[in-house]
């Protein structure tokens, strides 16, 4: 909240009722040496000095409540922006708590094109205002708004930039516009830009998870399509009906590794893809390769970063063949615990580091470390347990709520 330091001092001052003084004190100046009414807030020790220690508080208001009031009319206004960055619905959600901020009889919300939302009364029409916001955005600094012939409302146009590029503007309306109002008005058309700046910096971390979903798919390891249908047409002459079960199991996989639109799926899907890997594999490597899956019902619905799952476990038969291969997902409470074991000859720390560093055709350790640590943090990256000649075990922790900026599953 320390960007609205700024922004709370000149709201306070406008938006609060000038507060008397005590009864038998001296108008003029408090203990802090502030005139009454002045926004801000001061430290006071003195008994009794209750009313002295904040300015531009009004009788009777708690301590606090004025920045309270602030602050919460500043965090709604940003819930609407944040989410969408600066659009007509997010503008028309914010507009009413931006017009409490700053105390204006009226206030709007445009971009250079045209006007997005407008709250309060005797707000100039779209064409005015749209004029006004061109020239601000032109000249990249706060102007102030001459009062009509007709007598209208006075105002000030604050331009909205995003990385130095205007996108909008914040006009305030009312029948006085002194210097407090564009002092205020400028402090909020700063606060609000940076609100835009991280909603920009949102949608861009989704378009990058989204890219990151799309390359997932184009990474299907070629050697495994290559294995999987020489491993079926082995299968088309001595048994016809397996060879179209495997075929069957590649066409799933295949369609579930492309078809999917954003970058989560639920367990149950993923855990769906991971059996007809096993099965396609099994075919290849016969009695060569064992497998069993143990997994906790509870945990089937929630959702996973997609094919997050299916790396792993091709990790572990690539080190574990011949053998057996384990995965194991536990309910843990605000988590689902994911394990992928083999019996196999395991890693020693180097080959380790060089797994998760590895850039090969095909998905990878690295990938899915690197992106489950994009999405739910540092402490959320793959888990591995190895020693030469004692196997390996990986593991995931996924939490059972999706973070907020992370696009929606289809």
């Amino acid at each position: 909240m320390c960007a609205l330091c700024g922004v709370c001092g000149g709201v306070l001052g406008r938006v609060l009722p000038r507060r008397e003084p005590p009864s038998g004190e001296r108008p003029g100046r408090s203990c802090a040496g502030l005139p009454y009414g002045t926004a801000g807030a001061a430290g006071c020790d003195a008994p009794g000095d209750a009313w002295r220690d904040a300015p531009g508080r009004a009788r009777g208001e708690w301590p606090g409540e004025a920045a309270f009031r602030a602050l919460r009319a500043a965090g709604l206004a940003a819930r609407s922006l944040r989410a969408a960055g600066l659009t007509r619905a997010s503008a028309r959600g914010a507009v009413r708590h931006l017009r409490t901020l700053l105390g204006t009889a009226g206030l709007v919300v445009a971009t250079p094109d045209r006007v997005l939302a407008r709250g309060g009364a005797d707000v100039p029409g779209d064409e005015a205002v749209l004029a006004e916001v061109r020239a601000a955005a032109a000249g990249g600094r706060p102007r102030v708004v001459p009062a009509s012939r007709g007598g209208g409302r006075r105002g000030v146009v604050v331009p909205l930039a995003v990385e130095g590029r205007v996108v909008g503007a914040l006009a305030a309306y009312d029948a006085r516009v002194g210097t407090a109002l564009v002092r205020t008005a400028t402090e909020v058309g700063r606060w609000l830009s940076g609100q835009l700046e991280l909603a920009e910096l949102d949608a861009s971390r989704r378009r990058t998870l989204e890219a990151e979903a799309r390359a997932l798919r184009a990474q299907i390891s070629p050697h495994f399509i290559y294995n999987s249908l020489t491993t079926i047409a082995s299968f088309v002459r001595t048994d016809p009906e397996r060879a179209r079960e495997l075929l069957l199991d590649f066409a799933d996989f295949i369609r579930y590794a492309l078809r999917r639109a954003a970058d989560f799926t639920t367990l149950a899907d993923e855990l769906t893809c991971v059996d007809r890997y096993l099965l396609l594999e099994q075919a290849r490597f016969g009695d060569r390769l064992r497998f069993t899956v143990q997994v906790a019902p509870e945990v089937l619905r929630v959702d996973v970063p997609f094919l997050c799952l299916q790396p792993l476990v091709e990790n572990a038969i690539k080190h574990g063949m011949p053998g057996e291969v384990r995965v194991v997902i536990r309910d843990a409470g605000s988590e689902a615990h994911i394990w992928v074991e083999d019996d196999g000859v395991g890693m020693n720390p180097e080959q380790l580091h060089a797994a998760l560093r590895e850039q090969r055709t095909g998905i990878g350790l690295s990938n899915v470390d690197v992106r489950m640590r994009h999405i739910y943090g540092p402490g959320h990256g793959l888990v591995v347990e190895t020693a030469p000649g004692k196997g390996t075990r990986i593991g995931l922790r996924i939490p059972k709520t999706r973070p907020r900026t992370s696009p929606a599953r289809p």
